[in-house]
């Protein structure tokens, strides 16, 4: 996913976009999918099937022998892996990142990042993330942040995998579930005694409902924002029904792949379902697309995710 800058917001948190701002943006967009647009959420990264990486085997990392390590709840670095959504794109301006804005290592007095909450220094803070990644691109981020060994690594990635220009080109639940587990076991094999941070897919699905009745929102979106969901966004009939809803299912067994081999890792932490059932609304999303959250919504990800990383022990 990806994120940025507003046109303007009303004091109570509306929208305020004046006509000119309202055609610039969707010209500007209009370029953008003419170009080929990013290659986030358009599925133009890497052909149906490509991989960034070796095959990795599908087995999930080995459970850490005897007991379970105890959990650092005051980690003095972090490295941040994912996609746009880490790389806060379009949270500051239209079509590009704004780091300073994201979650989990951001500097942004407004979003309050997990790093911050956390007092973890800017030197010792990196965000690897990179705006268009999918799954199979994680194991890759592992080895980038193995290498500076820190004591936690956020996740945040899989909606690129579901928003392709085709249900049928969704990445199989069992190579995202393979590429998730080899990133781990990249990880564990350099920075054995990371700590590892887990956070779900959001609801697409959700979001589609949040900015179907917008005006503009609707028509951006059919520009190539998430057409697996976004795609003929007033559609009703059977076909568009059907094709939300394998995407809705899909995201939920990205979901539980991610729980399911999180939880095969003493030191990970996952985030127990909290953002995709997080009901994000159109203030938290960004103004410029009405998919990536925005500031609020970012801030939003860094309370979810400070909650489970701060906390001595999960509920059981």
């Amino acid at each position: 996913m990806r994120d940025s800058a507003t046109f303007g917001r009303a004091r109570g948190g509306g929208l305020v976009l004046g006509a000119c701002a309202v055609v610039a943006a969707v010209v500007t967009f209009i370029v953008l999918a003419v170009s080929g647009g990013p290659p986030d959420e358009r599925g133009a990264s890497r052909p149906p099937g490509a991989r960034s990486d070796a095959r990795p085997s599908p087995s999930s990392p080995s459970p850490s022998p005897g007991s379970t390590p105890e959990w650092d709840t005051d980690p003095g670095s972090l490295a941040a892996l994912g996609d746009s959504i880490t790389r806060a794109y379009d949270a500051c301006s239209l079509l590009s990142d704004c780091p300073e804005a994201s979650w989990a290592t951001g500097t942004s007095p407004e979003v309050d990042s997990l790093a911050q909450r956390l007092g973890v220094p800017a030197s010792a803070r990196w965000n690897l993330a990179r705006s268009g990644a999918l799954m199979a691109d994680l194991p890759a981020q592992a080895r980038r942040a193995a290498a500076r060994r820190p004591d936690l690594v956020t996740v945040l990635i899989g909606a690129n995998d579901a928003c392709r220009p085709t249900v049928a080109e969704m990445t199989p639940v069992a190579d995202f579930r393979a590429d998730f587990a080899e990133a781990l076991r990249v990880l564990r094999r350099a920075s054995p005694r990371t700590q590892v941070y887990v956070a779900g897919v959001p609801d697409l699905e959700r979001l589609w409902s949040q900015g179907r009745s917008h005006p503009l929102a609707a028509r951006v979106w059919e520009l190539g924002i998430c057409p697996s969901m976004l795609g003929d966004a007033q559609a009703a009939d059977a076909a568009a029904v059907e094709r939300r809803a394998k995407v809705a299912d899909r995201v939920r067994a990205y979901n539980a792949a991610l729980r399911e081999v999180c939880a095969r890792d003493a030191r990970c932490r996952h985030d127990g379902g909290q953002v995709h059932e997080y009901r994000f609304t159109t203030r938290e999303l960004s103004p410029w697309d009405w998919f990536h959250p925005g500031q609020a919504g970012q801030r939003k990800l860094a309370e979810i995710a400070h909650r489970r990383v701060a906390a001595e022990r999960l509920p059981s």
